[in-house]
């Protein structure tokens, strides 16, 4: 019996549906997934550990922006940067003041870190800023459609933050709620922005060489954030830089 299904040549890109499907199926390595943060989501991580959590964390939050600015740089889309642009400004504030990383300075505060010890970067662990500084650094390098294809783990984050938050209004009712507020501002942010990335790079990646690479720079931001998790998690220690 001769088959009815029709083989696609090699190389034939993946229809639009199945590309995202692709990229969707990314969420299983997504770092809410790691048993730290399903400990905090249940409640069970110990004050040391949330500080550590945080502070580390901070690093991450900084580099953003810097990040944001890379993809900025290597796109020649005016029409994109317009657009993207409002990332930089989200997190880092403006003239009045507010952004992500200032309402991360202010978690830190609610969970007993004091600002100028997050600003200090003190706490940082070398695992975590290897790994962000890998994250810029591939944002700075790469084509700038295969950084935006990276940044779409915020399609896994309104979940995860909206479970984050409810198990730390639950569990941990002694962190001031002002202190939570970051997480109630990317329950909006971050699904207009990952929207916007994923239209962009099913747009752009057309050829099934780019849908690969972008779903390969996906996997190596989660990854990438995964790692940086576990560092946290261990808790390794960091010499001093004074010694």
């Amino acid at each position: 019996m001769t088959s009815t299904v029709q083989e696609l040549p090699a190389g034939t890109p993946w229809a639009p549906d199945e590309f995202v499907a692709h990229l969707r199926e990314q969420g299983a390595r997504y770092h809410d997934l790691h048993p730290f943060h399903r400990r905090m989501n249940d409640g069970e991580l110990s004050r040391d550990e949330l500080v550590r959590w945080v502070a580390n964390r901070y690093y991450y939050q900084v580099c953003i922006p810097l990040k944001d600015a890379a993809i900025l740089s290597n796109c020649p889309e005016r029409d994109v940067r317009r657009e993207w642009i409002q990332r930089i400004l989200d997190h880092d504030g403006d003239a009045a003041g507010g952004g992500g990383i200032e309402s991360w300075l202010r978690l830190g505060e609610a969970l007993g870190v004091d600002r100028e010890e997050m600003l200090s970067e003190r706490r940082v662990l070398p695992a975590v800023r290897f790994a962000v500084d890998a994250y810029v650094n591939f944002c700075r390098q790469r084509p700038w459609i295969e950084a935006v294809a990276a940044s779409l783990t915020e399609l896994f984050g309104p979940a995860a933050i909206k479970v984050r938050l409810e198990g730390m209004e639950t569990h941990y009712p002694w962190i001031d709620p002002a202190g939570l507020d970051y997480f109630r501002a990317r329950l909006h942010q971050a699904p207009r922005d990952a929207q916007y990335a994923l239209d962009l790079v099913v747009d752009r990646c057309r050829t099934l060489p780019a849908q690969q690479r972008a779903v390969a720079a996906l996997v190596f931001k989660c990854d990438l954030l995964w790692a940086q998790l576990e560092a946290i998690d261990r808790g390794d220690t960091r010499p001093d830089r004074d010694g």
